[in-house]
């Protein structure tokens, strides 16, 4: 029997290759399909909970992070990535939680992953996403006028009192916008503003393979292995703001030494 061309082995498999992918776009497809409409649906259910909740905002809070917790946890089941979790034992400690934010992903893993009592704080804009931002409102989570420097001061602070006093953690990506590579950014002070105000411990939550499985952009969710990891507790109580700098630098460096190298940031980002 004659055996068939080279050529023609590697067309074969190329072509074999193609009809893969497309299939692997096809049912990426469909479980983000299924994902928003899923949380369309628990995104109403909670609504109404919230509406009829208006009077008590603490207990908004907590059904947010409850929606979180049920939709995010979901969305991470129906996009089917392996996840490993490391350093759990800091996962449920009031402080401010911070992560770095380079996929749509993130967002499901930090609904899912962060605990009941903890508010968002995001830009003021997030209320014309629909349904998700209207709901953001409701659950009394936080939000910044960051085109404005000194509106945004003065919602940093109102944000740190109401934190202090309800007994609240906090969720914050320092880098202040999603990186488009995956590789670290630069990081905002905000962070270290809150953490002085409040006196609370910072807990960094380091994600990787995320850039990987869901790239900015795209509408194709690959099988990539995830890892979340908490790192220790920060203290922040004898910060002094003469050293806010080298905080921001402390903190940065950390993650930097977590990450992989396709994550780390290049030798021109500088901390801001």
């Amino acid at each position: 029997m004659v055996p068939p061309p080279e050529g023609a082995v590697k067309e074969a498999a190329g072509k074999q290759e193609e009809e893969g992918e497309w299939v692997s776009v096809l049912i990426s497809w469909v479980r983000i399909v299924v994902c928003f409409v899923l949380m369309m649906l628990t995104t109403l259910i909670w609504a109404v909970i919230m509406v009829l909740l208006l009077p008590w905002p603490y207990q908004r809070i907590r059904q947010g992070n409850i929606y979180g917790h049920v939709t995010g946890k979901i969305m991470m089941s129906i996009l089917g990535n392996p996840i490993k979790i490391e350093g759990a034992e800091y996962s449920n400690e009031r402080a401010i939680y911070i992560s770095n934010h380079a996929s749509p992903i993130d967002i499901f893993l930090i609904m899912w992953l962060t605990p009941t009592g903890t508010v968002g704080i995001a830009k003021k804009e997030i209320i014309y996403y629909p349904l998700f931002g209207q709901l953001y409102v409701l659950a009394n989570h936080l939000r910044i006028d960051r085109s404005n420097p000194t509106a945004a001061i003065r919602s940093m602070k109102e944000a740190a009192n109401a934190v202090v006093k309800n007994n609240l953690s906090l969720i914050v990506f320092p880098e202040g916008t999603r990186s488009k590579n995956g590789r670290l950014l630069p990081f905002k002070k905000g962070f270290v503003h809150l953490a002085m105000q409040t006196g609370m411990p910072i807990i960094p939550m380091v994600l990787t393979g995320t850039h990987r499985a869901w790239r900015k952009g795209k509408l194709h969710v690959r099988p990539v292995p995830l890892t979340v990891t908490y790192l220790p507790p920060i203290r922040t109580d004898d910060w002094t703001r003469d050293k806010i700098e080298d905080y921001v630098e402390l903190v940065r460096d950390l993650y930097v030494d977590n990450l992989p190298l396709s994550q780390r940031p290049t030798s021109d980002q500088v901390t801001l």
